[in-house]
């Protein structure tokens, strides 16, 4: 077995990664909880979307979510599976039509109530942080316009005899 330092070990941002985790294990307790055990929480932005403008194919799904096209085909296959979405055939044989099924319609305005409170939990917690995340983002955001991450990684990795 190698003995060798794994640069894995560090991660500044896997806090994040791993608070986003754990806040989204507590949303999808609440839907255990209301017995609806086949929801997860990342399907919730894409039944609300469906709900609110009607059915739409994948490609127009992705893009209202800002998503990539696999990624939303991915996602709509789990959705199907779990019987929260159908899909049709669309204008041509490339292109399928993506709406909710009778089982996420009787449960749309309970997820619209869910997102709601979950919002105004974030702002609540955010009041009682110094510096809220969505301020972090917002700044981070900026400072990425004056130069991309890309652009940064690659300062970074200059004079890197690995990366050459």
């Amino acid at each position: 077995m190698p003995n060798v330092p794994d640069p894995t070990d560090e991660s500044i941002w896997r806090p994040l990664r791993l608070l986003q985790a754990r806040m989204d294990d507590d949303i999808a307790r609440l839907y255990v909880e209301s017995d609806l055990p086949e929801l997860k929480p990342s399907y919730v932005m894409e039944l609300l979307r469906l709900h609110a403008r009607g059915p739409m194919t994948i490609k127009d799904l992705a893009t209202s979510v800002h998503r990539t096209h696999s990624a939303m085909s991915q996602k709509v296959a789990a959705m199907r599976a779990a019987g929260l979405v159908e899909t049709t055939a669309g204008s041509d044989a490339r292109n399928k039509v993506v709406d909710l099924t009778d089982k996420s319609r009787q449960i749309v305005e309970k997820l619209a109530a869910e997102w709601q409170a979950t919002e105004a939990a974030l702002v609540a917690l955010e009041d009682e942080l110094p510096y809220p995340l969505s301020k972090a983002v917002q700044d981070i955001e900026k400072a990425l316009v004056h130069k991309s991450f890309h652009d940064r990684i690659l300062d970074q990795l200059r004079g890197s005899t690995a990366w050459e």
